[in-house]
């Protein structure tokens, strides 16, 4: 059985279990408290992050390179476009999620608001929650750009950049960070991705001390 180590808020787990989904392999997913750098995790990833996935006797770690292997071994339905241009956006679009949103966005706000109290690393520092809702309102304008000439962030396709992108906001949605009514063209985008059924099971995510938003399972938000 495949087996996929994650953690529920963590976007880059996300990500994968998007790209899984999406492609129908089915995968056991194992809770991973990562933080506490439990040996047995480390022998699967000794960088002792999220996620981990186990599959066709290999063990790999970084989404980056889980998500490629995945795009390569199961090129249906595809999640990269084929010409070198396309496939350069859709790349450069994952970098831009998992790099730059990442530290400007998600840490500041679920990093700040979530994984601070889970951690037990103390309170959450309000100089980095400002800064993180100031800087989503920056990215969510970008992205409606992209969407206002584009059916999806890349492209006409809906590609592994989606997923990046949706992975991101999902986890910043469980506690109503995102401002949905700031640009329809992007609350239509997420709502078209977030009806997928690779979404259901991120959808039901729980994560104790934290009641998700209540529209966050929503399809009609």
């Amino acid at each position: 059985m495949n087996t996929l180590y994650h953690y529920p808020l963590s976007p880059f787990s996300r990500k994968v279990r998007l790209c899984l989904g999406e492609k129908k392999i089915e995968v056991a997913l194992v809770e991973e408290r990562y933080w506490e750098k439990d040996p047995d995790f480390l022998r699967r990833n000794p960088a002792g992050k999220v996620p981990v996935l186990k599959m066709d006797g290999r063990m790999m770690s970084d989404s980056v390179a889980i998500c490629e292997y995945i795009e390569e071994t199961h090129p249906t339905p595809a999640l990269l476009p084929k010409g070198a241009d396309a496939r350069c956006e859709v790349r450069r679009l994952v970098g831009w999620f998992d790099d730059k949103f990442y530290q400007e966005v998600t840490t500041k706000l679920t990093g700040e608001r979530v994984y601070r109290k889970i951690m037990g690393t103390g309170y959450p520092d309000s100089t980095n929650v400002k800064a993180g809702a100031k800087a989503i309102k920056y990215h969510l304008d970008y992205m409606a750009r992209l969407l206002d000439e584009r059916r999806w962030l890349a492209g006409n396709e809906m590609t592994m950049a989606d997923f990046a992108a949706a992975a991101q906001l999902s986890c910043l949605d469980y506690t109503s960070d995102v401002d949905w009514n700031r640009h329809e063209v992007l609350k239509d985008w997420y709502a078209k991705i977030k009806s997928r059924p690779a979404f259901r099971s991120i959808l039901a995510d729980e994560v104790p001390g934290f009641q998700p938003a209540a529209h966050y399972a929503d399809l009609d938000f």
